[in-house]
């Protein structure tokens, strides 16, 4: 069938807009696209980046060290993320953490990458980017603790994982940031929670920061789950790591003397099974030192017989207890300490203890 010119002609009026609205859109995608490369020269914090060039130079170099520098800071996880997801092999296209990334890559292959970073200090202002970086840098690490914390509370396994998701989530602020100015004072306006604010960004700019966030992490050649959790952390219906991270990010708010909504606060730690008293207890904690349990990164030393001796020593147990929980001898229990100590390079019990401890293997 032939539609009639009638049918078919589009009036003035209407090409009009559809052109306008087309011209509108294209501005929208060079605007976004200038950000994503404005982004490959977003600086690290020059003190992450000294710390962990003088960990790459230890004559030992420690894997769990070397994290706890990267995830320190945005840029140096993003830039070890996309180094370890382009090495040749099975992984390739699949490191989904710090933790992969740096038993993949070399420690002289981290200290290139860390000596050609761009940095900011403290007290500097850069005319690109002014504050932002530390802005940014500081309510991601306080997402990620808050995340790490949560973690803890529901026994979620995937915590490297999730230590990248929670200090990345906002990356695509940084690129609303660059592609439109004022943003994100003149788009949230007087908007509260996280909530209205992500509501204002769709309503004023078609998009959302968590959207474009998602683009930018795939741009990046970062895995999809990464990409996703990224991409989800503002929808309703947030499950799994998105979640956590969303909660981690309300609870960051939160923490920092911001609004957030009490109702989105309980109806998503329902999401990862968390009731009131489980988020009452993270929420509490919040202000402290994180004193959640550690992360098992560098590989043990000690032998399965090695660890439990050590554990009921950390207990306050004497010889002749542990011997006996054990069925061995005094002697045997003595000799396993002594290999202890000499495997960890401690001098004592409660040197061997705090070592072990910190490392995860207790």
């Amino acid at each position: 069938m032939t539609l009639s010119p009638t049918a078919t002609a589009m009036s003035p009026a209407t090409a009009e807009t559809a052109g306008a609205q087309r011209h509108h859109n294209e501005g929208h995608g060079r605007r976004l696209t200038a950000a994503f490369e404005a982004l490959e020269a977003f600086p690290a914090l020059a003190e992450s980046r000294n710390r962990l060039l003088a960990l790459v130079q230890q004559e030992r170099v420690s894997t769990s060290d070397v994290v706890a520098a990267v995830e320190s800071d945005v840029a140096l996880v993003i830039a070890v993320l996309r180094l370890g997801n382009q090495v040749e092999g099975k992984t390739r296209g699949k490191v989904e953490s710090v933790v992969q990334a740096v038993e993949l890559l070399s420690p002289e292959a981290v200290q290139g990458l860390a000596s050609r970073a761009r940095t900011f200090d403290f007290f500097e202002r850069s005319a690109v980017w002014d504050a932002a970086p530390e802005r940014f840098r500081l309510h991601g690490v306080a997402t990620q603790r808050a995340a790490d914390r949560l973690a803890t509370e529901a026994g979620y396994e995937d915590r490297d994982r999730l230590m990248v998701t929670a200090l990345l989530h906002d990356i695509g602020k940084l690129v609303l940031m660059h592609a439109y100015p004022g943003y994100p004072a003149k788009v949230h306006g007087d908007a509260r929670t996280p909530e209205e604010r992500i509501h204002r960004e769709r309503r004023e700019l078609g998009v959302d920061h968590a959207l474009v966030g998602g683009v930018l992490a795939r741009r990046w050649g970062l895995p999809k789950a990464v990409a996703s959790v990224i991409e989800r952390h503002h929808a309703d219906d947030a499950t799994g790591e998105a979640a956590f991270v969303r909660l981690a990010d309300m609870l960051a708010h939160y923490a920092q003397g911001l609004p957030v909504s009490p109702t989105e606060l309980l109806k998503t730690a329902r999401v990862i099974g968390l009731g009131p008293t489980e988020l009452r207890a993270v929420m509490y904690d919040l202000p402290y030192p994180t004193t959640g349990r550690t992360r098992q990164i560098d590989p043990c030393p000690l032998s399965g017989r090695e660890v439990e001796v050590l554990k009921r020593l950390a207990e306050g147990k004497v010889y002749k207890q542990i011997a006996l929980e054990l069925s061995l001898s005094t002697s045997t229990v003595r000799t396993h300490l002594h290999n202890i100590y000499g495997k960890l390079g401690a001098v004592d019990r409660a040197q061997a203890v705090l070592m072990a401890t910190e490392r995860g293997w207790l």
